[in-house]
């Protein structure tokens, strides 16, 4: 497929519309409502969002993660901690999240900074996984060069044994962090790309609202 080929492709967004009379006053409310609807709606991945983190010269990275959790307090994620988003977001915590669901045409936009999460709770959700999950988290050093697939194997044939009761540590490198917003924006796709932008910011008095220009 040539360039000219992907610049004639067209998709027209006609099924919703979006106004800041009608959203929730809460942002993480809203963001409910939004996620309930891409549940029921049965999308193949309604919790996968794209994390986009910077290095020490502020240069972006991003990759697909999935949301574990989000109240309040914020968005959960669980990884490496010494992975290369592990060690980005310890450089600098500040991150951004986006959310795209084309069935439904929206997208969900949040940036804030990042944290990690009590210990407790990355115990607590390490134990839910599944047993082949919990041994990946051990064998995998994320993001680091390895020879080939055959030593990732072998590493895993060697904790599965060393684990065969079933009882798997949550390794000290793994667990989870919290986003906490400070800025959210809802996209709904419009005709003619006059798409509905509706942010939120953080501010003292509590959580502004304004409609973006397309």
């Amino acid at each position: 497929m040539n360039t000219q080929q992907l610049s004639d492709i067209r998709r027209e967004y006609s099924t919703r519309s979006l106004d800041e009379a009608d959203v929730d006053h809460d942002p993480f409310a809203q963001f409910g409502r939004w996620m309930e609807d891409a549940l029921s709606a049965e999308l193949p991945e309604p919790t996968a969002m794209t994390l986009a983190t910077v290095d020490g010269e502020g240069r972006p990275s991003s990759r697909v993660v999935l949301l574990k959790g989000f109240d309040s307090a914020g968005f959960v994620f669980y990884t490496n901690y010494l992975s290369r988003k592990g060690q980005e977001i310890e450089n600098s915590p500040y991150v951004a999240l986006s959310f795209f669901w084309p069935e439904l045409e929206r997208q969900v936009l949040i940036s804030g900074r990042a944290g990690k999460v009590m210990p407790d709770e990355s115990d607590e959700y390490f134990a839910s996984r599944p047993f082949e999950s919990r041994i990946g988290a051990w064998a995998s050093a994320q993001s680091t060069v390895i020879g080939d697939r055959a030593e990732l194997e072998a590493k895993v044939s060697d904790l599965r044994a060393r684990y065969a009761d079933g009882n798997v540590p949550r390794p000290p490198h793994w667990g989870g962090y919290r986003v906490v917003p400070g800025r959210f924006e809802f996209w709904q796709g419009r005709p003619s790309r006059l798409h509905d932008r509706i942010c939120y910011t953080l501010r003292e008095d509590g959580w502004a609202i304004v409609r973006l220009s397309p």
